[in-house]
């Protein structure tokens, strides 16, 4: 697995964790490589397989950082199910198709006018219930075409 992480994303993740007076080790960098370099969200086993050489605990306790500073984001899907990806604010917006029976999770995007009209709605809604966002995941819940 290469470790190779864009110099901005890199630098950027650098800032965050000095901010939350984290250091970003090479352990960590070795995460959000695999992390960076996975197609979509990973499983803590996607995970493992990507980097073997970091130790379990290891992995679980610098998702946890990680996750905790805004680097990471987890994915709850049902069971025992979780996966982990970039933080959306270091990636680019998109949202989720998750597979209720075995868990799998795939990114989407929506066209700059249907996100449009999405934000105007959910605006309308949160303003309606005197509640004022400030960004919006949508995750689609359903069966995938291997479980269909």
């Amino acid at each position: 697995m290469p470790t190779d992480i864009p110099t901005d994303l890199d630098d950027e993740i650098a800032v965050l964790l000095r901010r939350a007076e984290q250091r970003y080790t090479t352990g960590r960098r070795r995460l959000v490589a695999a992390l960076h370099n996975g197609e979509g969200p990973l499983t803590l086993g996607q995970i493992m397989a990507a980097e073997p050489t970091l130790p379990q605990s290891s992995v679980y306790r610098n998702l946890t950082i990680l996750e905790e500073v805004g680097i990471v984001t987890r994915i709850v899907t049902n069971g025992d199910f979780a996966r982990y990806e970039l933080a959306e604010n270091l990636t680019e917006h998109h949202h989720h198709l998750i597979c209720t029976n075995c868990g799998d999770v795939a990114d989407f995007s929506l066209s700059g006018r249907v996100e449009s009209t999405l934000d105007r709605a959910l605006a309308e809604s949160a303003r309606t219930a005197g509640f004022t966002p400030t960004a919006h995941r949508l995750d689609l819940l359903g069966t995938c075409a291997d479980c269909g």
